[in-house]
């Protein structure tokens, strides 16, 4: 299926993602990577992977470490997005993470039209995220909420430090133990899904889009028509919160002369 022709080149960039949601945004995306990696190699430890007498080594020990470390950078990365849910600037508002608006659900059909039933061209450009990937971004919060959770519950019995403490009531919820790690590992693909979906999706809509999703990431910066800009500021997909001052946009480039 080809791109849908921009029947317009007027565009300018504009400053959408703060620098602390960049920051989270990959640290996420390596603590997910190391959690389910060795989350994995735990649930079903590789036996020919060590080729000596057990004793003489600590591998799976090692990897349990190098769980647990994850985990608490995982945890205290979230705690701050929560924060920054509250401190950024517009887009990274907790409000835009649910359909509060009829003009937020009726982007979540648009976006399935493109990117589902692909029963259509048309592009759907927002500077923030649209509709649909906030929707599923709070999705995945509270995924993450019961990793934590479930994960420091399973920690608690071999740690003697405070945090752990604080969610063993989550082991007797589930029933047992054994129930409680099965959820956890089920959950741990639901990320995998996600994340080749997620990756997926961030190269199609830039190549489709061309306005800097996957740059905008590292850079902080998109690009839209200048028209559709106005659009965004003016109404937006979350009627909150009011923005604090003009979303920041790149002054044009002097044109080359001689």
């Amino acid at each position: 299926m080809n791109p849908p022709r921009h029947v317009s080149h007027d565009y300018a960039r504009v400053y959408v993602w703060e620098q602390p949601v960049r920051w989270f945004h990959w640290i996420n995306a390596a603590t997910i990577v190391v959690l389910g990696v060795t989350g994995w190699l735990i649930a079903k430890p590789p036996v020919f992977l060590v080729s000596t007498e057990a004793s003489f080594n600590d591998w799976f020990g090692q990897v349990r470490f190098i769980h647990f470390v994850a985990a608490y950078v995982f945890t205290a990365n979230f705690a701050f997005r929560l924060y920054w849910s509250f401190a950024g600037n517009k887009y990274a508002h907790w409000r835009n993470f649910f359909p509060l608006t009829a003009r937020q659900i009726r982007q979540i059909g648009e976006v399935l039209r493109v990117d589902i039933l692909q029963s259509t061209r048309e592009a759907v450009h927002t500077l923030g995220h649209n509709s649909m990937a906030y929707f599923t971004y709070a999705g995945t919060g509270l995924l993450t909420v019961f990793q934590i959770v479930s994960g420091f519950a399973l920690y608690a019995p071999m740690s003697d430090a405070w945090l752990p403490a604080l969610f063993t009531w989550a082991t007797p919820l589930l029933g047992d133990e054994f129930s409680l790690r099965t959820f956890h590992y089920a959950v741990m693909w639901a990320f995998t899904v996600f994340t080749i979906i997620h990756v997926y999706l961030v190269f199609y809509h830039d190549y489709v889009e061309g306005h800097g999703v996957l740059s905008s990431m590292v850079g902080g910066w998109k690009f839209m028509e200048k028209k559709q800009i106005a659009s965004e500021e003016t109404a937006g997909l979350s009627p909150y919160p009011k923005p604090r001052s003009r979303v920041p946009v790149a002054p044009p480039r002097p044109a080359k002369t001689g």
